[in-house]
């Protein structure tokens, strides 16, 4: 019944993602000779990946802390990183932003096709051109007010537990001056293992928003010592919701 299930859900994703980049197309024509930052893109972006977990009565989402996130100010948001489900969770923020992602998940069908369309910011992993390339591609995008979203551990972790964090976006917050926003997500590896496919229910998923950090009270404005006092932030909240269950869908 899961391994059904399951194919119906990866199917029923191929199948809207197919219909949904054409509409895609026609937000990005009708709305770019005014918006941009493609913020309206973006918020059609978050419906289409929503309606992934609105959709699935295995997934229960709850978001705390969504109040903590100024809309006028443009953050380095990093979040732990447990599962592919990650991804569609965090869009069910509705807060406008930029993936960093790596550059195979844009030649992606219909959903990495989208991610041009969005400007989201690939990175070559490996390589320090491809890093540079990002980092200036993220700096554009905060000074024109997109706050970026990023995963410092760089992958998904293998086991749940919050791996080590990469440099990169903490010294791209020192550098641009913008705060870094913290989150937290809590049961995604639980819903959708990082190796397989097969949808597990009956597991409770939370994010949750923390302070925002900024760069100029930092200890030395010091991207080393930025990236520890966030990775503490966040390894606190995780073991603070271990085992919480959330509510209600947010």
């Amino acid at each position: 019944m899961a391994i059904t299930g399951s194919l119906l859900f990866w199917g029923f994703m191929l199948v809207t993602s197919a219909l949904f980049y054409p509409a895609a197309l026609l937000v990005r024509g009708a709305t770019f000779p005014f918006d941009r930052r493609l913020r309206l893109l973006h918020l059609f972006s978050c419906f289409w990946a929503s309606l992934y977990t609105w959709c699935n009565p295995l997934w229960r989402v709850r978001i705390e802390g969504k109040e903590r996130i100024d809309g006028r100010e443009a953050y380095v948001m990093v979040s732990n990183h447990q599962s592919l489900l990650d991804i569609l969770v965090l869009y069910r923020l509705f807060v406008h932003f930029k993936w960093v992602s790596k550059a195979e998940n844009f030649r992606i069908p219909f959903v990495g096709w989208n991610m041009t369309l969005n400007r989201y910011i690939r990175i070559e992993r490996g390589s320090a051109k491809g890093n540079l390339s990002m980092m200036r591609s993220a700096e554009a995008a905060l000074r024109e007010g997109s706050s970026v979203m990023i995963f410092p551990e760089g992958t998904r972790s293998p086991t749940g537990a919050l791996g080590e964090f990469k440099a990169g976006a903490f010294e791209l917050a020192v550098r641009s001056g913008r705060p870094v926003l913290p989150i937290v997500i809590q049961g995604t590896a639980a819903a959708l293992p990082r190796r397989g496919f097969v949808l597990r229910g009956g597991h409770a998923i939370r994010i949750s928003i923390l302070e925002p950090v900024s760069p100029a009270r930092t200890p030395g404005n010091d991207a080393a010592t930025l990236r520890s006092l966030v990775r503490a932030r966040i390894a606190e909240e995780l073991a603070a919701v271990q085992g919480g269950e959330p509510g209600p869908n947010a």
